[in-house]
């Protein structure tokens, strides 16, 4: 005989709802690893995502697509362990869901399976709409993602913002719409008019997290080391820093080499 026992501090998708339901804020951070995803569950947030942009911050390349669904799942197991609340998304890589609607499915329980994870995400609309309809018909929490899509980063030309123009915002209003329709538990929003972010978010059931979209979306997500200041270099306008430390590494690392240097460290308290 099995026991079933109820996880009532766990996030789930029906308590994501019901919190856009209520008019609830929904915090979401993007974190790749198990001691930051410990520290970050342990403050409450409410989703974390392991993104593809760990192919930036973690491997330093300049763009998402290299990462592996091997490395991603690699990651996500990390936060898998660490996370005792907050749902955990894995981003689906470039390559790993374009191909076909059953490689795409294949990957999908891939990396359900041995990562653990609550749910993936997919970059696109419309075009891949079969696509998120076979995930969710196999049992699959899908998020959907619109506006700036950086896997297409080649095909947009850049990083700018998105759907500034009547065309491509209704094209955006309509594929949000068609991916709250398929059963997409959420949509993120990247780098568009707040304005047009705010109808999306009103259009839909879902609940809409936005990044460089505007505060009228039910939630917020940033990149965690982003947001801690520990990305050098990188300061887009939507990126606020919440603490500096960055500057705290620096000044921590030297403090320790001129402790060496000087044989401070280790001291007679700190020695067997």
């Amino acid at each position: 005989m099995s026991v079933h026992i109820e996880q009532t501090q766990k996030m789930t998708t029906s308590r994501l709802r019901a919190k856009k339901q209520a008019g609830e804020p929904i915090s979401m951070i993007t974190s790749y690893d198990y001691t930051l995803a410990r520290l970050v569950d342990e403050a409450g947030i409410d989703m974390i995502l392991v993104g593809d942009s760990a192919s930036n911050v973690v491997s330093g390349n300049s763009f998402t697509l290299p990462i592996t669904v091997d490395a991603m799942i690699f990651l996500t197991q990390g936060v898998v362990k660490a996370a005792h609340h907050a749902l955990v998304v894995c981003d689906m890589p470039f390559g790993s869901y374009q191909i076909s609607e059953e490689d795409a499915v294949r990957n999908a329980v891939r990396i359900m399976k041995e990562s653990g994870c609550d749910a993936v995400k997919l970059e696109g609309g419309e075009e891949i709409l079969p696509i998120i309809r076979h995930l969710i018909q196999a049992g699959i929490p899908v998020c959907g993602h619109l506006g700036l899509t950086p896997q297409s980063v080649n095909q947009l030309g850049g990083y700018g913002l998105r759907a500034k123009e009547e065309a491509e915002a209704d094209k955006l209003m309509h594929d949000a719409q068609l991916l709250d329709e398929a059963g997409c538990y959420a949509i993120v929003l990247e780098k568009i008019p707040a304005a047009l972010a705010q109808r999306v978010t009103q259009a839909v059931s879902c609940p809409v997290i936005g990044i460089g979209a505007g505060n009228q979306t039910d939630g917020q997500v940033l990149v965690l080391h982003d947001m801690l200041g520990l990305t050098q270099g990188f300061k887009p306008k939507f990126l606020r820093h919440f603490a500096e430390l960055g500057n705290e590494v620096v000044s921590a690392v030297q403090a320790y080499i001129q402790a060496v240097s000087d044989r401070s460290f280790p001291n007679n308290n700190e020695q067997y």
